[in-house]
């Protein structure tokens, strides 16, 4: 098992003594604070497909916003967590996803954008007050439980044991994670660090590193191979099928076909994965 830290022992920041103790503590926490449950029975007026078309818009404010990636997945979380306690009737879903990803921005950025922003972006489809009322909402249905790990939080630490490091590993177990996330059945049915994982293990599938899980992410995840396989076939049919995916669904696909994340989303998916998934 490789020693993923040691760059990091002169970084005070990284917390290296701490590092695994951490990774611990979300996997515990994680199932305080993640949905793995089908919530949309609870849900008389919106979907999975509705879920994925704003997941979809989401992405598109997110990268407009040039917001970090931590406060995506944060927002995403607090959707997810906010419909299974909350029935939300179709014309409010978009609304939540704004307020959402306003609670996210508050928690995590630097320079957080206005209510006036989100507005804006919206095509002025509600007003400035609509959106502090539904984040207030919100936040007394989550008891502003906000400190949660989300995928990101796991992919940070799965991607550095994924050696030898390098950029298109990395790239590639993002846009795989990011495509999960708009789709339901994986968003909603897997844990935070098992879709972290899987990304990991499926990334590496794609670009056909060998093997495709060793020691050290085992080590580091915490998972066997034969644990993510389920997850990972997923996210390699969702890759194999967003090429030709509906147009309202394009958000990933555009953002990782970028030159400066490597045009990911122009490979072919993970064979091994296709074929097993068709057995």
């Amino acid at each position: 098992v490789a020693d993923i830290d040691t760059a990091d022992v002169n970084n005070h920041l990284a917390v290296v003594e701490y590092v695994d103790d951490l990774y611990n503590y979300y996997k515990l926490a994680e199932v305080s604070s993640s949905i793995v449950h089908d919530y949309m029975d609870t849900q008389p007026e919106i979907n999975a497909k509705m879920r994925s078309i704003l997941v979809d818009w989401l992405i598109e404010v997110h990268r407009k916003f040039e917001l970090m990636p931590e406060t995506l997945y944060l927002t995403l979380n607090i959707v997810d967590r906010f419909l299974a306690v909350k029935v939300v009737a179709r014309r409010e879903l978009q609304l939540v996803g704004m307020s959402a990803m306003l609670i996210a921005c508050k928690y995590e950025e630097i320079w957080a954008p206005q209510v006036e922003d989100f507005v804006c972006i919206s095509d002025k489809a509600y007003n400035g007050a609509q959106v502090l009322l539904m984040e207030k909402v919100i936040l007394q249905r989550l008891e502003w439980y906000l400190t949660v790990p989300t995928p990101y939080v796991f992919l940070v630490r799965y991607i550095k044991a994924s050696l030898p490091l390098d950029t298109m590993t990395e790239q590639m177990s993002f846009y795989l994670a990011e495509l999960g996330l708009v789709h339901y059945s994986v968003a909603v049915f897997y844990s935070p660090s098992v879709i972290a994982a899987s990304a990991v293990y499926a990334a590496r599938c794609t670009l056909n590193k060998t093997p495709f899980w060793d020691e050290t992410l085992k080590h580091h995840t915490g998972y066997k191979e034969e644990q993510l396989l389920q997850c990972a076939k997923n996210l390699a049919k969702l890759h194999s099928a967003a090429a030709g995916e509906c147009k309202q669904l394009q958000a990933v696909q555009n953002k990782f076909k970028e030159a400066g994340r490597g045009r990911v989303a122009l490979f072919p998916p993970a064979k091994v994965l296709i074929d097993q998934a068709l057995d």
